[in-house]
């Protein structure tokens, strides 16, 4: 006979540790609308709509160029 072992129902803050994804030192969220919010960037989140996250990384090699034409007007959050 196998025991059966209840698993505690997950309190608030552990569903929300829960749904976050982690890398590096960016972490990741769905917010209570349906968007998603990346942690670490700075003081707040960056949040953005799953189709305007797409349209975002659809032009990240043009993004990255343009970080890399414009490296001497840029500057650096240390």
């Amino acid at each position: 006979m196998s025991e059966h072992t209840h698993e505690a129902p997950k309190t608030e803050p552990e569903k929300e540790k829960a749904q976050k994804a982690k890398t590096g030192d960016l972490s990741f969220k769905v917010s209570e609308k349906g968007a998603v919010s990346v942690y670490g960037l700075g003081r707040f989140p960056v949040t953005l709509y799953k189709e305007q996250w797409v349209r975002l990384l659809n032009v990240a090699e043009e993004v990255k160029t343009f970080i890399h034409d414009n490296d001497a007007k840029l500057k650096v959050k240390e």
